[in-house]
């Protein structure tokens, strides 16, 4: 570069640059052979290893979504447990209402020998969070196991309000049979019409105790056409939920489904499935009912208090709340079911072959002499 008197600046820049590549050459001169050579690596310390962990970086929102799928799909309560447990990240966020809200009855199935405080608390935190099957399953055991009738009844509420039909069909045997309180407390107009609105979601145990009251004109107006419409309509929905359960039943030989149209040639009535020759199996009952039947078979023996019994129907487990407020059979006199829907699943899977008739019993009170069921050739004709 030039000045305004066309002189050039002396080059210094340049000369320094020269000065230090040489002083580098020198001094790279100057070192030992082995350092020259050799490299040292890099390692991070371990505060800084932890900064850069992929899992930290994942936002609640992802973590969140995922445990919520878990918790909806969970086959059961262990495969959320082992999660909750892996650190403490994932248990604060699987305690979160988003996720507890959309658990699934599996994922709620508490065991009755399980049964601890802490069982207790997660169910009502789930209840808390809007579940409306931690409300029926904490409903169910508070009313009929723990013997709190009132907060039972209120979680149920909760979930019937919420269209849950085994909500509303356990409020309805509750008003059938006037539990928790004494006989004069039965509605059966309450019991139908909350019978009505579960069967109107599709409970086939609330179709069938629907037909039945239509066709005995038990708390309302009796109308038999109308009632074994219902109970069709409950055996079409219970074929429907096996074949798609069982695929496979539809391929030959469909061993299960040999039709013998002449069985019943003589009857007018509208038979079960079974009675047509369909084998069809048992349906699973709810964890609610299998926690039943667990608690007091396993602490009582099958005994839920002085002069009570528990419903014959193995898939119900549903105890009395006071002396004979079952209704049993009429044939034998062995069996009592909480409500017709019991009596007719228990009669196609057990009972029709074991019932017998009997001498006219004694009562010893005389208290429940209105609170028979007609079982045997009749009731199977009802059904």
């Amino acid at each position: 570069m030039r000045t305004r008197r066309r002189l050039c600046y002396p080059k210094l820049m340049n000369t320094s640059l020269h000065h230090n590549i040489g002083m580098f050459k020198t001094t790279k001169l100057l070192l030992p052979p082995h350092q020259l050579t050799s490299r040292k690596k890099f390692k991070p310390s371990p505060e800084v290893a932890a900064q850069s962990d992929f899992f930290d970086a994942l936002p609640d929102d992802l973590l969140l979504s995922i445990l919520s799928n878990l918790s909806s799909t969970a086959a059961c309560p262990a495969d959320f447990i082992n999660v909750l447990i892996t650190c403490k990240r994932l248990n604060g966020l699987g305690l979160h209402s988003l996720v507890l809200s959309r658990a699934s009855k599996k994922m709620l199935a508490v065991k009755a020998q399980n049964w601890s405080e802490s069982s207790h608390r997660f169910l009502k935190l789930c209840a808390d969070s809007g579940n409306v099957e931690a409300c029926y399953t904490l409903g169910m055991i508070r009313f009929y196991c723990l013997q709190n009738r009132g907060s039972g009844a209120s979680l149920m509420a909760k979930a019937a309000i919420s269209s849950h039909a085994s909500a509303l069909y356990s409020l309805a045997v509750i008003q059938f049979n006037g539990s928790g309180g004494t006989k004069s407390d039965k509605d059966l107009h309450a019991g139908v019409a909350l019978c009505a609105r579960a069967a109107f979601l599709g409970h086939i145990d609330a179709l069938r105790e629907l037909g039945h009251c239509l066709q005995d004109g038990y708390g309302v107006k009796q109308n038999i056409a109308e009632g074994r419409r219902f109970l069709v309509q409950a055996n079409t929905r219970e074929l429907a939920i096996v074949l798609a359960a069982n695929p496979s039943a539809v391929a030959p030989p469909r061993s299960w489904l040999t039709c013998n149209p002449h069985r019943h040639a003589a009857g007018g009535g509208c038979p079960l499935l079974s009675d047509f020759g369909c084998n069809v199996p048992a349906p699973e009952a709810h964890p609610a009912n299998q926690f039943l039947s667990e608690w007091f078979w396993g602490r009582n023996g099958g005994i839920p208090g002085p002069g009570l019994r528990l419903c014959s129907h193995s898939g119900c487990g549903r105890p009395e709340t006071r002396r004979h407020e079952f209704r049993r059979c009429s044939v034998c006199g062995a069996v009592n079911y909480c409500s017709r829907a019991c009596q007719a699943l228990d009669w196609k899977l057990r009972h029709k072959v074991e019932c017998t008739p009997a001498e006219r019993w004694a009562d010893e009170d005389g208290e429940n002499e209105d609170n028979d069921m007609v079982n045997g050739e009749e009731a199977m004709e009802e059904s």
